[in-house]
Formats: structure tokens, sequence, C-alpha cells
């Protein structure tokens, strides 16, 4: 799917969130997400000397939006990264993780993701990125 205004004005925020918050080998990727009652919430990655305690952008997103308003559903979201010092290129679209297409997922099934796609974004659905997702007590 191409990217509409609002899906970029949600780039635009996750750019905003970690380019005011980039702090080198701690924090480089941000995040953007828009809740189906409309509300745009960002987050940043938290990093940890030990890599098992740091926290992905997109799950800080989501518990900042449940923490606030209570579940309100996912409509869309974007992470972005921003590069570190002397590398080439700008904030860019990043995909997902495992464990984030995992969680996004169990938020909301029907959640769209923006991710890189070439030169330009391109939107898909939680779903596409995550096909026969594992469910609890399910067959």
């Amino acid at each position: 799917m191409a990217l509409s205004k609002k899906d970029q004005d949600l780039i635009d925020a996750a750019t905003k969130a970690i380019a005011s918050r980039y702090r080198n080998d701690w924090q480089e990727v941000g995040a953007a997400l828009r809740t189906r009652d409309g509300r745009v919430v960002v987050g940043v990655n938290l990093d940890a000397y030990v890599g098992r305690g740091a926290v992905c952008a997109e799950a800080v997103a989501i518990g900042t939006a449940l923490t606030a308003e209570g579940d309100k559903g996912i409509e869309t979201i974007v992470a972005v990264r921003h590069p570190k010092p002397g590398e080439p290129g700008g904030v860019a679209v990043v995909s997902p993780c495992g464990a984030c297409r995992e969680l996004i997922h169990d938020y909301d099934a029907g959640a769209r993701v923006i991710v890189p796609n070439g030169k330009e974004p391109a939107v898909t659905t939680i779903g596409e990125l995550l096909p026969n997702k594992y469910r609890r007590g399910m067959t």
C-alpha cells in the first residue's frame, strides 16, 4: 500500500522523537503509533548494558499508549533509526524486529505497519509480517 498523509505524519512524529532524544549507543530508534481513536503516541528505545534489559521503541510506544488512555488498539505503527555519527544517510524507516512483530500482533492483529520498501516506505499489515502467529491455547 502507498503512504497516506497520515502515514507520513506518523513517520515525521517518530523522526522528531528520535532526532530530539538521540544518544549514540543508547537511543537510536524512535517509534510512533496511531491508536484506533486517533491519538499519536511516540517512544524511543531504551538500551541497557545488559542486552536482555533493552526495550524496543515500539514496545515503549505501545506501553505509553496503554498507560495514558488504556487499550484503544493500534491503527498504524512505524519505527525509524537514527544513523550513528559519521554514518551516511539520515533517519530512515526500519522493520520491527521479531519480538516487536509478536507484541504488535498481540495488541492488535489488524495493525498496519509502515516498513522500508526500497526508496519509499510502504504499508503492510502485521499479519503479513508475521504469518501463522503463535497463539496460546490454540492447536
